[in-house]
């Protein structure tokens, strides 16, 4: 699904940072007012156990690790890993516990409260998450993955991105990633929007994603800027695809997920967090190996947690556009801050220490990968 106008690649590289870093400085400055969400499509419930492999052999420091995540394709490794029991099996006797989440803020909360131990979780809420905490409550201790976000437009209304004035353009939430995104584009473009309201020389609808189809069927909106799966729901009926934001970034890579853990968790039980590290290191060349049945392993773990499966006609592109990876692109963290800083949008957080890839970097260099960088933001 390319788009059919797009800008050159050359042309995006400056823009590439300005869209991501605004992001950043929105959920520094939204979300104390609970703006903020991550991207779950299609989870039922914020707290949901699901069957998982059983426990086998030898106990590591803790008894449990309690795991959570998305039932959304952009944690794939999260969905494949745990329904394969991958992770399982590098934790031998400790057990799995999981948690669902439908939104980035409660898994923080939970974090926090010691209900889980380890997340899939996307960058905006673990951001927040360090600099509120003052740099006490959580690490970046791994990538997972890239990419999955489009801009998706009626093409009867929108012929170019030359022809967003006057229409409505949806995104998942005020303040939150792809909301900023959007906004930020727009100013490049030179177009007049109020942050606030969505209003002005285009207007920025907030549409939970649940609904997004539904509002762009009735015509309610013009199209939408939204992640995966979202994105190919509305293809399905009729959008296409105006611009994928990986073609805005250099090397057409920017974090969508992470892995985090909490502070006090991974000093007391960095055995416990290597396994796990392990499992997804081994989960993401799985999926490489076998993207086809890694896909069908996903979506029947969607099914599990959030009582339908997607379709064949939004999962294979949607699942296409995901690059599953161990590193946590870094830099594309820091570029965030850096430009939201630089804008006047947000004073500038302290981010220094957010990343200890120390375990990471010891099981990439066990299967004989290249170690991966914390862009000056790791543990000192």
């Amino acid at each position: 699904m390319a788009p059919s106008s797009q800008p050159t690649h050359t042309s995006a590289r400056p823009r590439a940072g300005r869209i991501r870093r605004a992001a950043v400085a929105a959920v520094a400055v939204l979300t104390t007012a609970g703006l903020l969400s991550a991207c779950s499509y299609g989870s039922k419930s914020d707290d949901k156990a699901s069957a998982k492999p059983s426990a086998s052999g030898a106990k590591l420091s803790a008894d449990t690790v309690k795991i959570g995540y998305f039932a959304n394709l952009t944690h794939g490794t999260a969905l494949v890993g745990l329904k394969q029991g991958i992770i399982q099996q590098e934790l031998g006797g400790t057990q799995i516990k999981t948690q669902v989440f439908n939104a980035g803020p409660a898994e923080i909360e939970a974090l926090n409260a010691g209900s889980i131990d380890i997340g899939w979780i996307g960058p905006s809420p673990s951001i927040n998450g360090y600099t509120q905490s003052g740099g006490k409550s959580l690490k970046i201790i791994s990538g997972s993955a890239s990419g999955g976000v489009k801009l998706v437009v009626n093409p009867d209304k929108i012929k170019s991105l030359d022809d967003l004035k006057g229409k409505k353009i949806a995104t998942p939430q005020l303040g939150n990633t792809q909301d900023v995104a959007l906004l930020n584009y727009l100013a490049e473009k030179g177009y007049k929007v109020d942050a606030q309201t969505g209003d002005g020389d285009v207007k920025v609808l907030r549409t939970d994603n649940k609904v997004t189809p539904d509002a762009y069927k009735s015509g309610s909106i013009d199209g939408a800027w939204v992640p995966e799966p979202t994105a190919s729901k509305l293809v399905t009926l009729g959008a296409k695809v105006l611009l994928n934001e990986k073609d805005v970034w250099p090397d057409k890579k920017f974090v969508i997920t992470n892995i985090i853990v909490s502070q006090k968790f991974l000093k007391e039980h960095p055995d416990v967090v290597e396994a796990v590290l392990r499992g997804s290191v081994k989960t993401n060349a799985w999926i490489k190996a076998n993207p086809a049945q890694a896909k069908d392993v996903a979506n029947a773990q969607i099914k599990a947690d959030a009582g339908n499966a997607l379709d064949a006609a939004i999962l294979d592109p949607a699942w296409q556009d995901i690059d599953f990876i161990d590193d946590p692109l870094a830099n594309t963290l820091q570029a965030e801050a850096d430009h939201a800083v630089t804008a006047g949008l947000l004073k500038k957080p302290n981010l220094d220490g957010i990343y200890d890839l120390t375990l990471l970097n010891k099981v990439l260099k066990e299967n004989n990968q290249p170690a991966v960088a914390d862009a000056g933001l790791g543990t000192k």
